[in-house]
Order: structure tokens, then sequence, then C-alpha cells
């Protein structure tokens, strides 16, 4: 039975949804789920992540991931695409293997043939492309204005732990304007994005980071005991 290490909190909003889609995940295969949670602070990752101070989140990451370790968790996976821009870092140091969320997202797009995917989250996740690990689609973000509104948002959701009428109209409208520019599918690659777009359908194809990234944590832990 393999034994789910995940840093939490950055923000709680997808925190749940990933704990409450692991659950359902195990459920309905029914096995036995093993997880351990610990909670890091949205703040202190967001400044660092503004900063590009990837060392020194990747040593905090470290912290959380030693006392999954010592809860005895099998391996780690951050719960934020913004907590993604330091995860080359944090893989080089950790004890623990990390499951890192791009090369799932990236094998994704290849097996579903998309060639061209737009993406809604904070700045540096849609101005890097994913951290530059997606190499089976074209990327394409909002641009001008609608860049800055749209991370804007992302951040504000994120640590409000809720989505208003006016910023979830806004994620639907930008992401429409990234389907007329061409694109297949949207990508919501900020994991807070559950509390836009759960539950309502915005007339395109949706594809959510958060749950891809929950797949493969559950295809990792694939061999647990059946209950």
């Amino acid at each position: 039975m393999k034994h789910i290490g995940l840093i939490g909190g950055i923000g709680p909003a997808a925190t749940e949804f990933y704990y409450r889609n692991l659950v359902k995940h195990h459920a309905d295969a029914g096995t036995k789920m093993e997880l351990t949670i610990v909670h890091a602070d949205t703040g202190e990752m967001i400044s660092n992540f503004k900063k590009g101070a990837r060392e020194t989140q990747a040593q905090i990451f470290l912290n959380y991931t030693k006392r999954l370790q010592a809860a005895g968790s099998d391996a780690v996976a951050v719960t934020s695409m913004a907590g993604h821009f330091c995860i080359k870092e944090l893989t080089a140091i950790s004890p623990l293997p990390v499951l890192n969320a791009i090369p799932a997202i990236n094998e994704y797009f290849a097996n579903c043939g998309l060639r061209r995917v737009g993406l809604l989250g904070t700045d540096g996740v849609m101005k890097s492309g994913l951290y530059g690990g997606i190499t089976s689609a074209e990327l394409i973000h909002p641009e001008g204005a609608s860049f800055s509104n749209v991370s804007d948002a992302y951040f504000s959701i994120a640590h409000a732990g809720t989505c208003t009428e006016d910023q979830r109209t806004l994620f639907f409208k930008e992401g429409q304007a990234l389907m007329d520019r061409g694109a297949d599918a949207v990508m919501l690659a900020g994991t807070d994005l559950c509390l836009a777009f759960d539950g309502f359908d915005p007339g395109y194809r949706v594809l959510d980071s958060a749950l891809l990234h929950v797949d493969a944590i559950f295809d990792w832990a694939g061999d647990s005991v059946l209950i």
C-alpha cells in the first residue's frame, strides 16, 4: 500500500479538491487510501513565486516533505500549479519521489491529440507555458490587459478561497477568447480554478490541471491493497 503525501494549503480550496477526488477515486476502485497532508502558507509561497525565489521555496517544501516522510509517506505532491515553479529544485533535494503534475499533463495532451491549448492561471504559469514542460501541444494565454486581469483574479480567489460571480464571468469570458483564437480546449492551469468552474458549463471544453494531477497520483498509488 503506497502512502500519499500532499503539500496542501496553497490554497485551501485546491487542497480540498485534491482530497475529495482522491477519496472518490479510491472508493470507486474499492481500494484503501493512505494519505497525509501538511499545510503550507499561501502568502509565503505566492511571495516567493512572484520573486522567482525557487531555491528558497524548495527549501520550505523540503521541510514539509520531511514531515511527510516522518509520517510514512512514500512520495510527495504539491497541490498547486504555481507551487510547481520550484518543482525541479525540490525534486533535486527531496528525500521522497516528487509526483510532478506537468509530465502527466503533457502526456494527456499527447494522448488526446490536442494541438493548441489555452491556459488560465497565474502570470508565471501562463507566461512560462507550465514552466516549459509541455512539448505535445502549442500553448496560448490571454494577452494585454486580459493577461494581468486573469492572474490578479486568480491570486485573489486563491487567497480568499472563494470566487465571486464577477470573477467567474471574467474567467469564462477569457476562456472563450482563447477558444476563439483556435484553442482545442482551455486548461485550468491553476488548482484553485475549481472554485470558478466546478458545476458550471462555460460552453467550451475545459481541462483541469488539478484533476489530471489527481489522476496521476492515484495511478502511482495503484497497487493499494483492496478493502
